[in-house]
């Protein structure tokens, strides 16, 4: 996998103009476009490197980094954009979440919609309830059900999610552990 969607997604939001393209970051000196050593790999590369995503995985890793991006903007420490109030950065990743959306749509990809639409919600929740750990289990389960395709561990694992159950984070993991689900 290339690793270079988020430079991708820089050049994406500059070309469109407007506020978005005040908010980036200029360089891209990879300071926070990587992960440390001993990390997993990003949602987008993960995404990417699946069956699913054969033949379009640079959109696939754009789209994806568009949408981790704006989750970022909203509960963490984003690599592409920087807003000056919470506020405009809360708006800046609603409107990454759309970006990602809308190019996953046009691909045609409803499964990868839903499931994206779902780790949006899931981690949102997981937030909400103090469980930072469940949230980042989540977005590497959905990362890997784009890729590869959902299963049976997966949904249960989203079930145990959205009931809040205290085992929700273990079930996440080991979907995104699992092995290939078919596409």
């Amino acid at each position: 996998m290339s690793g270079e969607g988020l430079e991708r997604l820089r050049e994406l939001l500059r070309e469109q103009g407007g506020l978005m393209a005040t908010l980036v970051e200029q360089g891209g000196d990879g300071h926070h476009d990587t992960p440390a050593r001993g990390a997993s790999a990003s949602p987008a590369t993960v995404a990417a490197g699946g069956p699913r995503a054969a033949g379009r995985r640079e959109e696939y890793e754009l789209l994806v980094e568009a949408i981790y991006e704006g989750y970022l903007l909203h509960y963490g420490s984003p690599r592409v954009l920087r807003a000056p109030e919470a506020d405009l950065g809360l708006l800046a990743g609603d409107q990454l979440y759309a970006i990602g959306l809308a190019r996953l749509v046009a691909l045609g990809d409803t499964a990868a919609v839903a499931e994206l639409a779902d780790t949006i919600t899931l981690s949102a929740l997981a937030h909400g309830g103090g469980e930072h750990g469940l949230a980042e289990a989540v977005w590497a389960a959905g990362a890997r059900a784009v890729g590869w395709g959902s299963s049976d561990t997966h949904r249960r694992a989203k079930d145990l999610a959205f009931a809040g159950a205290p085992n929700a984070i273990e079930a996440m993991r080991t979907s995104a552990a699992a092995g290939p689900a078919s596409p």
